[in-house]
């Protein structure tokens, strides 16, 4: 059974988006789902094929311009398709995005990586975090240093998914360390490696163990006088890289938010169908209230996310500012997305807590989109900031 949710905001998006969407929708019941079921609740990454098949539907290359060989489409629909990735499997809502883009990069850097990207021959990992440096993006220690013709990394990063599997690291460090204020001492690079290794000299990584997004693995690493050459610093000048970071937060708020949506609904459709086949005393329990209410009002928090994350994705299509607009839908969409998740679980009762059936996962995931791309305490700070501001 299929959810009706999703009506009224589907009237502000167009025939082509809708194609698209229903494409990914198919793509989504064929490929992921079945994979997803099988494979998370042994906490099995997806698999290789999964990941050339996402190549070959274009997924990687959305928003890569048509002339570095990507589909040259919009933020709207790059948001309409993580949504139903998201709805069959989290990670691959996810995976998505170590295509798309290079912010900052040369004409030069363009050229050489964006048909990679957009094909899935080559795909990235992003190292931000560290240990002591999370939201505090300007608090990183991770350093690079000139010389000569090259730059020597040190340093440790956190919670980079996809960095053994990746074919490039894009690594942000200190360059200037003297820089007032400190986020203008930041530097981009990219950190070439082997897919499936991190067989480079000084570089290495550990897992990370997580209770969900279970679809890929995410590392600690490691950067021991790690050398890069200086055609690798992403951009022609020093210390923009907190400013390539901020330019790619709006893009991930809008995807974390359709992400969320996709979980959401995912739970919602599940429990529908649940519903009206688990009978308890001689009926469905579609028929008891409790059951109904808790469905209407999934349907209703789910629809409202969906139409807020298709609105600002409209808005940054138009070139609008929407910095905070992009931080309520992420806010918004994320705490929405557990709350559903959660009740999916409630409607499937003692069964919704094993690995049986899917709404766990949905509900495991749910959860991290609170966190990644800025905690929603973050995103409230940014709200807030603008509101006082304007």
């Amino acid at each position: 059974m299929r959810s009706r949710s999703g009506e009224i905001s589907d009237s502000i998006i167009s025939d082509e988006h809708r194609m698209l969407r229903d494409e990914t929708r198919k793509f989504v019941d064929n490929e992921v789902r079945p994979e997803a079921s099988e494979r998370d609740p042994n906490k099995e990454p997806m698999s290789d094929e999964l990941i050339e098949k996402l190549a070959k539907m274009g997924f990687f290359g959305i928003l890569i311009d048509e002339e570095y060989g990507g589909l040259g489409l919009d933020l709207m629909a790059y948001a309409l398709i993580a949504e139903e990735l998201s709805r069959g499997w989290l990670s691959v809502g996810s995976i998505i995005a170590r295509g798309q883009s290079l912010a900052g990069a040369t004409e030069e850097q363009k050229a050489h990586y964006l048909p990679k990207m957009a094909t899935g021959e080559m795909l990235k990992s992003i190292a931000i975090s560290e240990p002591e440096a999370g939201s505090d993006v300007a608090n990183m220690q991770t350093t690079a240093v000139r010389d000569g013709d090259e730059y020597i990394l040190n340093g440790t990063k956190m919670w980079i998914t996809f960095a053994k599997e990746s074919d490039f690291i894009l690594t942000y460090a200190v360059t200037d360390p003297d820089a007032e204020p400190a986020h203008r001492g930041i530097s981009g690079f990219i950190v070439e490696k082997p897919s499936g290794t991190f067989d480079r000299d000084g570089l290495s990584g550990s897992p990370v163990n997580k209770i969900g997004y279970h679809g890929w693995e995410t590392w600690q690493v490691y950067f021991d006088d790690v050398r890069v050459d200086v055609d690798k610093l992403v951009g022609d000048e020093e210390g923009k890289g907190f400013y390539q970071i901020m330019e790619f937060f709006e893009e991930g708020r809008v995807h974390t938010a359709a992400r969320a949506v996709g979980l959401a609904r995912a739970s919602l459709e599940d429990s529908l169908q649940y519903a009206t086949e688990r009978n308890q005393f001689d009926e469905p329990i579609s028929n008891f209230q409790a059951i109904r209410f808790k469905l209407a009002e999934m349907a209703t928090k789910t629809e409202a996310a969906r139409a807020l994350t298709l609105l600002v994705a409209q808005a940054v299509d138009a070139g609008e500012r929407a910095d905070a607009e992009a931080a309520m839908a992420k806010l918004f969409a994320s705490d929405i997305a557990e709350e559903v998740t959660s009740e999916g679980i409630q409607i499937h009762g003692g069964y919704g807590y094993t690995t049986e059936f899917d709404v766990e996962r949905y509900w495991r995931d749910a959860r991290l989109t609170k966190i990644f791309e800025g905690t929603n305490e973050i995103q409230k700070r940014i709200i807030a900031d603008r509101l006082l501001s304007d």
